[in-house]
């Protein structure tokens, strides 16, 4: 059991919990910071969270629900007051209603995360602040501080396991919701470069391909949102050209922007897709969470095969930032 201490002062309104752990700092930290780890451990072993968003950056925000043993939703979100690469972040911790929206019938508190190297590895330290005695008491009598002990015992795990943050891991995707898929991939280089990767057109047609044998004629770029963008392949040689258009909908350089996107030619209302790009030890992790109209949707697009050519593409992409 990792939590060594839970101490609550009722005068300063907080809730202090000390956890160790044999692994380096980094480790700690990329478990935090990757949507595919820490939704293994934030819930309770029987109310497992799903990420749905996760941008660990100053301004950013998370957004998950746990998912109970009768299969009832529990929402909750993250909003991220400041980050400290490898070190620290602070959030404003609050349940969501089933739309998204904080519940505001429900208190939520400032909860500050440190991450310090200790003797046997590393150490987190986590200070909750609460609004008021009253919520303090409402939170712990809802069983606060038995869920974080839970949710992190499970934590070992996560860590334990390499796999889940080797960078030659290759592109995979995972089904959050009916309609909601998360692709995510581990890119070596820096979160600016691969930011720029995907605004420079030049760039982009070297590395956005897919399978062998496809080439990109046109990398029309939204540059701001309102914006709307064009991108389309044929074979080399020529033939079966297809492609997609949308709009820029958000845009946060150099770690988040939204798009809609259509395929041209074909009818139907356009998909959501989130980018996100995170710090992690020295690479960046790329997480792209696709809303898609429906669910035959998302079965059909899964099943043309779209992870593996986004896999040739992403690896293409990590030669020519190793070229630079």
């Amino acid at each position: 059991m990792p939590v060594t201490s839970i101490e609550k002062d009722l005068d300063a309104l907080t809730m202090t919990i000390v956890a160790d752990f044999p692994v380096p700092v980094s480790r700690l930290w990329t478990a935090y910071a990757d949507p595919r780890q820490i939704e293994k451990f934030w819930g309770p072993p029987e109310y497992p969270a799903t990420f749905t968003r996760h941008d660990v950056v100053a301004g950013g925000r998370s957004d998950y629900f746990m998912t109970g043993p009768d299969g009832s939703s529990h929402g909750g979100y993250w909003e991220f007051l400041d980050v400290v690469e490898g070190e620290s972040f602070t959030v404003r911790d609050g349940f969501s209603n089933d739309d998204g929206t904080p519940n505001t019938d429900m208190p939520s508190m400032e909860m500050a995360f440190a991450f310090e190297e200790a003797s046997q590895g590393s150490r987190l330290v986590t200070v909750t602040s609460f609004g008021s005695l009253e919520q303090l008491e409402q939170l712990i009598a809802m069983g606060m501080e038995e869920g974080t002990r839970e949710a992190m015992g499970q934590i070992d795990d996560v860590l334990a396991d390499l796999a889940s943050f080797a960078a030659a891991r290759s592109t995979e995707a995972q089904v959050l919701s009916e309609t909601k898929v998360r692709v995510s991939r581990i890119i070596r280089g820096s979160v600016e470069q691969v930011w720029r990767a995907h605004h420079d057109a030049e760039l982009m047609k070297r590395w956005l391909l897919g399978p062998d044998g496809w080439v990109m004629v046109t990398c029309d770029l939204a540059d701001s949102v309102g914006d709307t963008f064009t991108q389309e392949w044929e074979r080399a040689g020529g033939g079966d050209r297809f492609g997609f258009t949308g709009e820029l909908l958000e845009s946060t350089p150099p770690h988040r922007e939204v798009t809609t996107e259509s395929m041209i030619g074909m009818e139907g209302d356009p998909s959501i897709n989130e980018l996100t790009l995170t710090a992690v030890d020295g690479r960046t992790l790329l997480a792209l969470v696709i809303t898609y109209p429906s669910s035959e949707v998302r079965d059909i697009v899964l099943g043309t095969g779209m992870v593996d050519g986004m896999e040739a593409s992403y690896a293409r992409l990590e030669r020519e930032l190793v070229a630079v």
